[in-house]
């Protein structure tokens, strides 16, 4: 066993790795059927290529990048600092997206900075609020406090897939199958003002969560699988991909 961790932990089986994933998500992509939904608010942002916060589940991030290759603008994603962030920064490097690093428990305060200064240099940041550990579906404060402090706007975004493998881990990842028809959807913008205390905070992340978890049980429904559905053994405080 110790030989196969040290084989896993090599830099070419992990290049190897990633370049697998990344070319994995460009296939499902590209052989797929996606029809990408946004409200008048949301295509205009996207359109104008307009800094945004860019939310979505753990479990639900694997064809964005296929979206934001779409604009001219960078757009960069938060990663966690331990293994599972450093990989999945490697995957999308590959597919031309940015990182920044950090998360509540470890580099929190740097990474806000830095995701404050990418917002107002233009750029967008995507952020999973569930994670990097979980609970599933259950929305940490650090989205809000980045768009209070820069003024962007929050754009809850999510994705079905009606051939697809969903895993058995904590955040429930959808794996869409090479093929398949799939829903990518973005709803209304969330702005939160720069002078909004704890309670307003608490409150757009309330609400964040809330048209999430709605999104994603919508176009699971319309494409005719089950929904992958919160429970109560997911209730404990949420540990995300942003400070």
């Amino acid at each position: 066993m110790a030989v196969f961790r040290r084989i896993a932990r090599s830099d070419g089986v992990t290049g190897f790795l990633c370049w697998c994933a990344a070319r994995y998500i460009r296939l499902v992509w590209l052989t797929g059927r996606w029809r990408i939904e946004a409200n008048g608010d949301a295509a205009r942002l996207m359109d104008e290529e307009a800094p945004l916060i860019a939310c979505f589940w753990h479990g639900r991030m694997l064809v964005l990048p296929n979206l934001w290759r779409r604009r001219t603008a960078r757009t960069s994603v938060l990663v966690s600092q331990h293994r599972d962030g450093i990989f999945l920064s490697r995957i999308v490097a590959r597919l031309g997206i940015g990182t920044v690093a950090g998360s509540t428990s470890r580099g929190a305060a740097a990474a806000l900075l830095g995701i404050v200064r990418a917002l107002r240099r233009g750029e967008s940041i995507g952020i999973t609020p569930d994670g990097p550990r979980g609970p599933l579906m259950r929305a940490a404060p650090g989205a809000a406090i980045a768009a209070k402090m820069s003024g962007a706007p929050i754009l809850p975004v999510t994705y079905g897939a009606r051939s697809r493998i969903v895993a058995s881990s904590w955040d429930r990842f959808v794996i869409p199958l090479p093929f398949t028809s799939g829903i990518i959807r973005m709803g209304d913008p969330i702005y939160v003002p720069g002078d909004a205390d704890d309670a307003a905070l608490a409150a757009a992340s309330r609400h964040l969560e809330t048209v999430l978890i709605g999104m994603t049980e919508d176009v699971d429904r319309e494409l005719g699988v089950d929904p992958v559905l919160r429970t109560d053994e997911n209730a404990a405080p949420a540990e995300e991909n942003s400070p």
